[in-house]
């Protein structure tokens, strides 16, 4: 998730929530609870695939970030801020169970040739990673085929391609030199293509 400057109404709105936050008004706090839980289970449930982790990672970020209110500075919107605890909170969650490990990937890879051709079989075109996300019919498949992704790969393609963060986010929050996440990220987007070759072959580009 790019972290863009928040517009001046934007502001406006949001430093006056934060105060009421910072004096903890119940009201507020619940209005602010309600309508940032929705979009915080969605990334915690996609990092995790686990709805009961997900809850708890997301109960986790809030109070982490209800204890972490004093250092919120206004550089980003809350929503960018919050996005980075929940991501933040799944990680450590996915490393205290000893899933954040490297695991190999080549077999999910297309093979070659001695000439350096690929084996399978070509085709015109292939959508990008987010252009196959947009259409709506084949979505949750995809979905399926970037779960089967060893994690370490599965859940920098998801920071960068889904939730959008840089390179410099995902690096940071993965504790990974940035050199480390771009070729992860290339890897894991050749798989995923290796992987819906089968089921988007012969589509309309």
């Amino acid at each position: 998730m790019s972290e863009d400057a928040p517009g001046v109404e934007q502001h406006e709105i949001e430093q006056e929530a934060l105060t009421k936050l910072r004096e903890r008004c119940p009201v507020t706090t619940e209005r602010f609870v309600r309508h940032h839980a929705p979009w915080m289970l969605k990334v915690a449930g996609r990092i995790l695939r686990d709805d009961a982790a997900a809850q708890d990672v997301v109960q986790e970020a809030f109070g982490k970030g209800f204890q972490k209110l004093s250092e919120f500075e206004g550089r980003s919107t809350l929503k960018t801020w919050l996005h980075r605890i929940v991501v933040n909170q799944a990680l450590m969650k996915l490393r205290s169970q000893r899933r954040l490990r490297e695991e190999p990937l080549d077999h999910f890879l297309p093979e070659f040739d001695s000439n350096a051709c690929r084996i399978e079989e070509s085709w015109p075109r292939l959508l990008g990673t987010h252009e196959i996300c947009e259409q709506k019919q084949i979505r949750e498949l995809v979905r399926q085929k970037i779960d089967e992704l060893p994690q370490g790969y599965r859940v920098v393609l998801l920071l960068r391609d889904i939730e959008e963060m840089t390179t410099a986010e995902v690096a940071e929050q993965m504790e990974l030199s940035e050199a480390n996440v771009k070729v992860r990220l290339h890897r894991a987007r050749s798989a995923l293509k290796t992987l819906l070759e089968p089921i988007l072959r012969g589509q309309e580009p």
